[in-house]
């Protein structure tokens, strides 16, 4: 039911225009962040930050429980989703997998795990990239960036 569901808290950074007559307007990519824990949540804005690279502006969309993942993927157009693979009850390794079965042209998904080793997790739950626990904003930016440059390209996710 609907009403049940916690909504999801969306943050939108002020972000300056590109302000030159003739430059061609940027796309501000919409990210979306799950993890029950609001602090894992907020550690990976910060590691992603609004800018992951000079020519990319992000807008963040943040989701606390499994079932608001799947209520905005359903309605809203993302360009990359981020998600906690330790998080509980639903880890992020198992909603990638829904979401690479059941969307079609399902967003590049990026999962946060703990442990490197747990990387074949991650291969079989088609994620296309992996991000480890504490997050590093140098890696973590520079993945961002690449996942999305490639939605941009139009460039498919891990099927």
């Amino acid at each position: 039911m609907m009403s049940d569901l916690a909504p999801a808290r969306v943050s939108t950074p002020s972000i300056a225009s590109a302000g030159s007559p003739g430059r061609r307007a940027e796309h501000t990519a919409v990210v979306l962040l799950y993890s029950h824990d609001p602090q894992v949540r907020h550690t990976m804005r910060l590691a992603i930050g609004t800018r992951p690279a000079p020519d990319l502006h992000v807008r963040f969309v943040e989701a606390g429980t499994h079932e608001d993942v799947i209520r905005l993927v359903d309605s809203t157009d993302f360009d990359l989703l981020v998600l906690d693979g330790e998080a509980t009850p639903s880890g992020g390794l198992g909603i990638a997998r829904q979401l690479k079965d059941e969307v079609v042209d399902c967003p590049p998904t990026c999962v946060v795990i703990a442990r490197a080793a747990d990387r074949w997790l991650a291969a079989y739950a088609r994620v296309d990239a992996t991000l480890t626990h504490p997050l590093d904003p140098m890696t973590t930016g520079q993945t961002v960036a690449a996942l999305l440059r490639s939605r941009a390209a139009g460039v498919p996710s891990v099927r």
